[in-house]
């Protein structure tokens, strides 16, 4: 239930982190993998490592901000494996910190490019694509930042990721009748690059915050997305699933 034989899958943000293990568990269930990311040397390792489980993978870099790299990323699946089956726009940001009085407006567009832009530019060449092959499975890294938390000093990683939310039930709800699921993941704290600390006492601050009293490992995240991306979430779309190691309702 759990497979994915036969499918192909893009994965934004592959060179490290979710990205990257959620890479390799799709391509240890059997799809055939593109990953995307900026850096073209982690990319190929990444792909390295799961040409040697002996599964396919291909790579292209570049920015998820750009439309002709949306475009070209859809091209690259279809042109390498025939089609587009699952898409895992995973890419995103942080950004600048601090009140929203102190913002820039550079560092606000930044977030929202990043974290919800690429979304809407991913979505608009994969729909088609997916639609192709009779159907699919388009999901969006989202957070519990801005949906179940509101956490001081990230009014734009926030609201851009709040907005993956909205994207993804009116997504789920124009193409769900042609076969097309669309739900967002939103994972809590997560052991990625994302995620500096700074001392041990703030790591250990934050894993505080959860009910689970730690992060999560990518692979745990990456479970999760299998699970959007296979049959075993047939009659699930427009979800905000929420891997977040019950940060969300802690209050202890």
């Amino acid at each position: 239930m759990f497979g994915l034989n036969g499918k192909v899958a893009i994965i934004t943000g592959a060179s490290s982190g979710i990205g990257r293990a959620t890479a390799r568990l799709f391509a240890d269930q059997g799809a055939k993998v593109v990953l995307a990311g900026r850096r073209a040397a982690e990319l190929d390792a990444v792909a390295a490592e799961i040409a040697m489980t002996g599964s396919e993978a291909v790579t292209l870099n570049g920015d998820v901000k750009d439309e002709a790299f949306a475009r070209e990323l859809v091209e690259l699946a279809v042109g390498e494996f025939g089609g587009l089956d699952i898409a895992f726009n995973n890419v995103g940001l942080v950004g600048e910190m601090g009140p929203i009085t102190e913002l820039s407006l550079a560092s606000w567009n930044d977030a929202v490019e990043t974290n919800l832009t690429s979304a809407y530019l991913g979505a608009k060449y994969q729909l088609p694509a997916m639609l192709e092959r009779g159907g699919g499975s388009l999901i969006f890294t989202s957070t519990f930042v801005g949906h179940t938390v509101g956490m001081p000093g990230m009014a734009a990683y926030a609201a851009s990721k709040a907005g993956l939310i909205g994207l993804t039930q009116v997504l789920a709800a124009e193409y769900g009748s042609q076969g097309i699921r669309v739900n967002a993941l939103l994972p809590g704290g997560t052991d990625t690059p994302m995620a500096t600390f700074k001392t041990a006492d703030e790591r250990k601050f934050v894993e505080g915050l959860h009910a689970l009293k730690r992060i999560a490992q990518p692979e745990e995240i990456a479970r999760s997305a299998l699970y959007l991306a296979s049959e075993a979430s047939s009659f699930t779309t427009g979800a905000a699933l929420l891997a977040d190691g019950g940060v969300s309702i802690n209050r202890l």
